[in-house]
Protein backbone atom coordinates (compact mmCIF):
# COMPACT_ATOMS: atom_id res chain seq x y z
CA UNK A 1 0.00 0.00 0.00
CA UNK A 2 1.44 3.79 -0.89
CA UNK A 3 0.36 6.63 0.73
CA UNK A 4 -1.06 7.86 -2.46
CA UNK A 5 -3.61 4.42 -1.93
CA UNK A 6 -4.36 5.65 1.75
CA UNK A 7 -5.54 9.12 0.31
CA UNK A 8 -7.62 7.59 -2.37
CA UNK A 9 -8.78 5.33 0.93
CA UNK A 10 -9.60 8.38 2.68
CA UNK A 11 -11.51 10.51 -0.30
CA UNK A 12 -13.53 6.97 -0.43
CA UNK A 13 -14.56 6.96 3.07
CA UNK A 14 -15.12 10.80 3.09
CA UNK A 15 -17.51 10.25 0.65
CA UNK A 16 -19.39 7.08 1.56
CA UNK A 17 -19.91 8.34 4.87
CA UNK A 18 -21.03 11.70 3.96
CA UNK A 19 -18.46 13.52 5.81
CA UNK A 20 -17.15 16.90 5.82
CA UNK A 21 -13.18 18.16 5.98
CA UNK A 22 -14.36 20.25 8.70
CA UNK A 23 -16.46 17.42 10.71
CA UNK A 24 -13.18 15.14 10.24
CA UNK A 25 -11.33 17.46 11.95
CA UNK A 26 -13.37 18.22 14.61
CA UNK A 27 -13.69 14.42 15.41
CA UNK A 28 -9.47 14.39 15.29
CA UNK A 29 -8.79 16.96 17.85
CA UNK A 30 -8.53 20.64 18.13
CA UNK A 31 -5.55 21.05 15.41
CA UNK A 32 -6.90 23.39 12.55
CA UNK A 33 -9.00 21.53 10.13
CA UNK A 34 -6.36 23.17 7.19
CA UNK A 35 -3.41 20.83 8.82
CA UNK A 36 -5.98 18.02 9.14
CA UNK A 37 -6.90 17.91 5.82
CA UNK A 38 -3.27 18.05 3.98
CA UNK A 39 -2.18 15.67 6.45
CA UNK A 40 -5.36 13.35 5.02
CA UNK A 41 -4.15 14.30 1.94
CA UNK A 42 -1.11 13.12 2.13
CA UNK A 43 0.94 16.60 2.95
CA UNK A 44 1.20 16.01 6.58
CA UNK A 45 1.83 13.81 9.68
CA UNK A 46 -0.95 13.07 11.93
CA UNK A 47 0.12 12.10 15.39
CA UNK A 48 -0.61 8.48 16.43
CA UNK A 49 -3.48 9.22 18.45
CA UNK A 50 -5.20 11.65 15.74
CA UNK A 51 -3.96 8.75 13.09
CA UNK A 52 -5.93 6.06 15.43
CA UNK A 53 -8.94 8.30 15.32
CA UNK A 54 -8.82 8.67 11.45
CA UNK A 55 -8.73 5.41 10.95
CA UNK A 56 -11.33 4.36 12.99
CA UNK A 57 -13.79 7.30 11.91
CA UNK A 58 -12.92 6.62 7.98
CA UNK A 59 -13.14 2.73 8.66
CA UNK A 60 -9.56 2.42 7.17
CA UNK A 61 -7.55 -0.76 7.20
CA UNK A 62 -4.84 -0.53 10.31
CA UNK A 63 -2.09 -0.42 8.03
CA UNK A 64 -3.43 2.92 6.61
CA UNK A 65 -3.77 4.34 9.82
CA UNK A 66 -0.54 3.94 10.79
CA UNK A 67 0.34 5.62 7.73
CA UNK A 68 -1.21 8.67 8.15
CA UNK A 69 1.28 9.23 11.07
CA UNK A 70 4.41 8.74 8.78
CA UNK A 71 5.94 11.49 7.28
CA UNK A 72 5.13 12.18 3.71
CA UNK A 73 7.39 10.83 1.31
CA UNK A 74 7.43 14.00 -0.85
CA UNK A 75 4.94 16.60 -0.05
CA UNK A 76 3.89 18.70 -2.87
CA UNK A 77 4.91 15.29 -5.30
CA UNK A 78 1.42 15.24 -7.38
CA UNK A 79 0.89 19.32 -7.82
CA UNK A 80 2.65 19.82 -11.62
CA UNK A 81 4.04 23.36 -12.10
CA UNK A 82 2.37 25.57 -13.31
CA UNK A 83 -0.86 23.86 -11.69
CA UNK A 84 -3.48 23.42 -14.39
CA UNK A 85 -6.40 23.25 -11.88
CA UNK A 86 -7.80 27.20 -12.17
CA UNK A 87 -8.59 27.36 -8.28
CA UNK A 88 -5.06 26.59 -7.42
CA UNK A 89 -3.46 28.21 -10.37
CA UNK A 90 -4.90 31.66 -8.82
CA UNK A 91 -2.33 31.14 -5.77
CA UNK A 92 0.13 30.82 -8.07
CA UNK A 93 -0.63 33.60 -9.76
CA UNK A 94 -0.83 35.59 -6.27
CA UNK A 95 2.59 34.72 -6.31
CA UNK A 96 3.97 36.09 -9.44
CA UNK A 97 2.09 39.17 -8.89
CA UNK A 98 2.49 39.55 -5.12
CA UNK A 99 5.36 37.38 -4.16
CA UNK A 100 8.39 40.54 -5.32
CA UNK A 101 5.83 42.63 -2.57
CA UNK A 102 5.45 40.64 -0.58
CA UNK A 103 9.32 39.50 0.17
CA UNK A 104 9.71 43.66 0.59
CA UNK A 105 7.50 44.51 3.00
CA UNK A 106 8.97 41.34 5.03
CA UNK A 107 12.32 42.22 4.22
CA UNK A 108 11.32 45.77 5.18
CA UNK A 109 9.45 45.38 8.26
CA UNK A 110 11.54 42.28 9.83
CA UNK A 111 15.42 42.18 7.96
CA UNK A 112 16.64 39.92 5.37
CA UNK A 113 14.90 36.29 6.12
CA UNK A 114 12.01 34.28 5.21
CA UNK A 115 8.76 33.68 6.31
CA UNK A 116 8.70 29.73 7.46
CA UNK A 117 6.47 26.81 5.98
CA UNK A 118 7.30 24.92 8.74
CA UNK A 119 6.67 27.16 11.86
CA UNK A 120 3.53 28.37 10.79
CA UNK A 121 -0.23 28.29 10.92
CA UNK A 122 -3.17 29.18 8.58
CA UNK A 123 -6.88 29.59 8.57
CA UNK A 124 -9.70 29.59 5.95
CA UNK A 125 -13.39 31.16 6.44
CA UNK A 126 -15.93 32.53 4.82
CA UNK A 127 -16.36 36.40 4.70
CA UNK A 128 -20.15 37.28 4.33
CA UNK A 129 -20.35 40.22 1.62
CA UNK A 130 -23.35 41.86 -0.07
CA UNK A 131 -21.39 41.44 -3.36
CA UNK A 132 -20.74 37.56 -3.02
CA UNK A 133 -18.96 35.73 -0.44
CA UNK A 134 -15.28 36.07 -0.20
CA UNK A 135 -12.54 34.03 0.89
CA UNK A 136 -10.41 34.39 3.83
CA UNK A 137 -6.75 32.96 4.41
CA UNK A 138 -4.70 33.78 7.13
CA UNK A 139 -1.18 32.57 7.16
CA UNK A 140 1.18 33.15 10.05
CA UNK A 141 4.57 32.14 9.39
CA UNK A 142 7.84 32.68 12.16
CA UNK A 143 10.04 35.17 10.59
CA UNK A 144 13.30 33.55 10.06
CA UNK A 145 16.48 35.70 9.36
CA UNK A 146 19.52 34.66 7.21
CA UNK A 147 22.43 33.70 9.21
CA UNK A 148 25.72 35.24 9.03
CA UNK A 149 28.75 33.06 8.95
Amino acid sequence: MTRADVTAHVLDAKRRLGLTWKGIAEALGNGSPVFYTAALLGHQALNAEEARKAGSLLELSETAAKMLAEAPEERGANLKMPPSDPLIYRFYELVQGYGPTWKALINEEFGDGIMSAIDFNMSLEREPDPKGDRVKIIMSGKFLPFKRF
